[in-house]
This record gives C-alpha cells, structure tokens and sequence, in this order.
C-alpha cells in the first residue's frame, strides 16, 4: 500500500496507515479521506532554490516530466543538475524519475521540492542507479506548504566502489515523508546520508532511510539533526542492516534533536540489524532542549535571549549542512537555515 498506488487508483483505501509499523507516526489514511482532482499541465516561470548553480535544469511541474526521460551522467565526466518537483495546483500528483550515473562519473543532483499552491498530494519515486567508481551527491531541500501532502522515495543502488552522499533539508508540511533506501555493495563503496528538519506550528516530517550492507568492507556514516517547536512533529527512523557475510562493515548512525516548546514531539527509531561478524557498528539518539547554562552565559554578555537561542540553535544543525560537499549548495543551505531559525540579515 502506496500513496502512488492511492493516486493511480483512487483508492484511499490503498493508504498506507499505523497500522503499518514503518508508518505508525506517519498516518495517511487516517487524514485523507479522499484525494484531490488530477492534476493540469502548469507553466512555472520561476526560480527554484538552486538557481545559478548548474547549466542542466530538469523540471516536473504537477508531476509532468517536461522534455526528458531520464537524468544521466555521462561515464568519467562531472556534472551538476537541478530536479525542480513544483506543485503548481491542489492537485494529485504522482511520478517516477530516473537517475543514472556511469562509472568513473560524478553527478551532484540539487533536488527541491516546491509549492506553488497549497493543498497538493504528491507521490514522488527516483529510482537511481550509481555505477563502479561512480559518484553522487544529492542535496534535497523540501519547501512544502502548510497543508501540503508528500511522500518521495528513493531506491539507490550502488555498484562497488561507488560513492552516495545525501543531505535532506526540511520545513515539513501536513504530512511529509522523506523515504531512502540504499542496497550497499561494500567492495569499497561508501554512502554518507545525512539530514535537518526545522519544524514550526503544526508541520510534520519524516525521514525514513534503510541502508542494506550486502558485501565486505562496506563504509555507512550517518547524522540528523532536527528542531521542532509548537505543535510540530519529527519523525526520524534509520535501520542499517548488515546481512550475513558482509564482514568489515563499518556504520555509525547518529540522531539529535532539540524540542523547543511543550506541545512538540519527536519519534524516534534508530536500528541496527547485524547478522555478520567482525564489524564496526554504532547508533546514537539523543532528544533534549538547549543549554540554559549556555544561553545564560550569553546574556551575561549582552546578547539578547531570543537571539541567543537562535544562535546555539543554528550551531547545533550546523554540523550536518557543513558536511555538504558542493560549495554553493552549502551556502544555499547556510541561508535556508538562517532563514528558518530568523538569524539571517
């Protein structure tokens, strides 16, 4: 049971809902009782988020794949793209789009995901392939409206030797749900998978990643960082399996969040699913509030309050965005998280 299913169908019944261990905090059927129209063919005349960073722009206005079938990084060459998912109308939308790296290629993929209007449902798949030797960066920021409803999954296959980065930027929305899984070789391939969600009002996000170690001597390392206040919601679950065989494994997961109002909640699920020997594994989840000692020493020296918690905060996801390798996408994320938290000029 899908939300894409749902959409193809009409079907609400096709929902996935808590009944669903992997979506108990993330209850589709329960909200939709029924799905918007299907949706127009849009025109957007504006920039995304990453505009000026790359000369390849591939845009899915209300799920329709405009002028492209696939997204390919030629073998042994550098590329940068950008993957605009905009929701134009309150609209059902669903699509599948393709990405494929050849070996001894780099390709960072600046994905975001915007609404135009308010009130969509979408269902977004990228089904990417990423060959030996081959590398892939893929930096999402998920800019969804208040009352929108998205649910985008990834399936990452890597071939030995390859290299998958990824870092998740999230405002949250109605519902939303940011799904990875990756079947890892080993054989020297290495994934870094990182995340932030800063959550205000009413918003939820979930993000969801299942790395699978299928080989020897496979490298995984992985950190989130959320913020919620409000009535926000944040939902982190992160399973790395290391299947029998896949000896000289080394993971580490590591989730942190920081709850800044009384009606905020954070659910948490990291796991750890070894059946090999000789591995290096770890998880960590922590879930607590700023320092007061810290922000008590920053009023000592006249920094106001407000900003003082603006500040620690912006520090402490900070980490995570200084972990982006494209440069222009990292400052790209600077100010979004700037922007979020109010620190910005």
């Amino acid at each position: 049971m899908t939300l894409a299913t749902a959409i193809k169908t009409g079907d609400v019944s096709q929902l996935p809902s808590r009944r669903d261990e992997d979506w108990r905090w993330t209850d589709l059927r329960g909200l939709l009782r029924s799905l918007p129209r299907q949706p127009d063919h849009a025109d957007v005349s504006t920039d995304g988020p990453f505009a000026g960073l790359c000369g390849d722009l591939f845009l899915v206005p209300n799920g329709f794949v405009e002028g492209f079938t696939h997204i390919e990084s030629a073998a042994g060459e550098a590329s940068v793209a950008e993957l605009r998912f905009v929701a134009a109308d309150a609209a059902s939308i669903a699509t599948t789009v393709l990405v494929v790296v050849r070996a001894g290629a780099s390709l960072t993929l600046l994905e975001s995901y915007e609404a135009l209007a308010d009130g969509a449902v979408s269902a977004i798949t990228l089904d990417i392939e990423v060959a030996e030797g081959g590398r892939l960066e893929r930096i999402v920021l998920a800019a969804d409206g208040p009352e929108g409803v998205t649910v985008s999954t990834a399936t990452v296959r890597l071939a030995p030797g390859a290299d998958y980065a990824q870092t998740v930027l999230t405002s949250g929305a109605r519902r939303q749900r940011i799904e990875t899984h990756i079947a890892h070789p080993g054989q020297g391939a290495s994934v870094r998978l990182d995340g932030v969600y800063l959550l205000r009002d009413q918003r939820h996000a979930d993000l969801t990643t299942v790395v699978t170690h299928g080989g020897l001597d496979g490298e995984t390392s992985q950190l989130t960082k959320g913020v919620v206040r409000d009535q926000a919601r944040g939902v982190f679950q992160g399973r790395i399996v290391v299947e029998k065989g896949a000896d000289g494994t080394e993971a580490r997961m590591g989730h942190h969040a920081l709850i800044l109002s009384d009606k905020a909640e954070v659910d948490a699920k990291p796991e750890l699913l070894i059946f090999a020997d000789d591995v290096q594994c770890a998880h960590g989840n922590t879930i607590g509030a700023l320092d007061e000692a810290a922000i008590f020493y920053a009023r000592q020296r006249g920094m106001p309050e407000d900003v003082a918690r603006a500040m620690l905060t912006e520090a402490f996801v900070g980490e995570v965005v200084d972990r982006i390798d494209h440069a222009g996408a990292r400052d790209v994320a600077r100010a979004w998280v700037s922007a979020q938290l109010g620190t910005g000029e």
